[in-house]
């Protein structure tokens, strides 16, 4: 965008800080899954998420969006984009390293890049980006391995409960763009709340909470997971792209993983085997060789 100053310090700053956010998200959803299910996990973090985006919202002047086709869109994104990979993430990550989560997930931008070169008109993906889009494939099978993978065991199951995951998100995030020319964060509040309004009842007959025990740690976790990755990263975002656009915000995919396999090691104890890091090095090549082309910022409203 002409007029927008270079990247400085604090720029790439706020971005390590998002990326760092985002890649505890896996941590923390770890430390709940001990003792809450995964549905009541995604519960609490849109309830604890909707309260402050909507605090944010109106504190700012703003408020939720008006019309049937507005909030048709929002309720798919919400179901999309936040009720099922929120639930199959925590899903995945009762069996699952949290670590490994994130390296998986990471293949987020290069699922969204093969859905809009099938689902867009003017969004198709050259060579270079069909590449990237098969080192990330490759990257996810080596992780998993291939004879598991034919073998559709519980684990493997889990293992592509959060590549589905990234398919949500990439899917939520093309039913957004249709959301435009909506301030933003009227949006955010409006998507997290339908979420919550889809979760608690969900939570209230599948889970049964005044059944569970959690542990303080997996309360705490899930608290921390609602305000950090679920509230205030949506704020963050939309700070990075209001200054430096979307294509320096999208160096963030190569970060995320790391983050959340560095947090697993070091906070959790976890050893990834050879092929995660071998997996890694896929999926963040093949980002690299898909960002042949600059994505488009997104509109900037508040």
């Amino acid at each position: 965008m002409s007029g927008r100053t270079p990247p400085g310090l604090s720029d790439y700053a706020l971005l390590v800080a998002l990326a760092a956010i985002w890649g505890g998200s896996f941590l923390l959803i770890k430390l709940a899954v001990e003792t809450i299910p995964p549905v009541s996990i995604a519960a609490g973090r849109t309830v604890v998420a909707a309260a402050v985006l909507l605090v944010a919202t109106l504190a700012t002047g703003r408020s939720l969006p008006r019309g049937g086709r507005v909030w048709a869109l929002i309720l798919a994104v919400a179901v999309i984009g936040n009720v099922m990979p929120f639930t199959l993430i925590a899903w995945g990550e009762e069996r699952v390293d949290s670590g490994l989560a994130a390296i998986v997930m990471g293949i987020n931008p290069l699922v969204t890049l093969a859905l809009a070169h099938c689902l867009t008109a003017d969004e198709k993906a050259g060579p270079g980006k069909i590449a990237g889009m098969l080192l990330g494939l490759a990257g996810v099978v080596v992780l998993i391995g291939p004879g598991k993978l034919l073998m559709l065991g519980d684990e493997t199951l889990r293992y592509l409960a959060f590549a589905v995951a990234a398919s949500c998100y990439a899917s939520g995030s093309l039913i957004n763009k249709k959301l435009s020319g909506e301030s933003f964060r009227g949006v955010s509040a409006g998507v997290m709340m339908v979420s919550a309004a889809i979760l608690v009842p969900a939570s209230l007959i599948h889970d049964r909470p005044w059944t569970i025990d959690p542990t303080m740690e997996a309360g705490v976790a899930l608290l921390l997971l609602g305000l950090l990755p679920t509230a205030l990263a949506n704020l963050m975002l939309l700070t990075i792209i209001r200054r430096q656009g979307a294509a320096f915000f999208s160096q963030i995919n190569y970060l995320v993983p790391l983050f959340g396999l560095t947090y697993g090691v070091a906070l959790l104890g976890e050893a990834p085997p050879v092929e995660a890091f071998a997996a890694l090095a896929l999926i963040l090549s093949g980002i690299a060789f898909a960002r042949g082309g600059k994505p488009r910022p997104p509109a900037e409203r508040a």
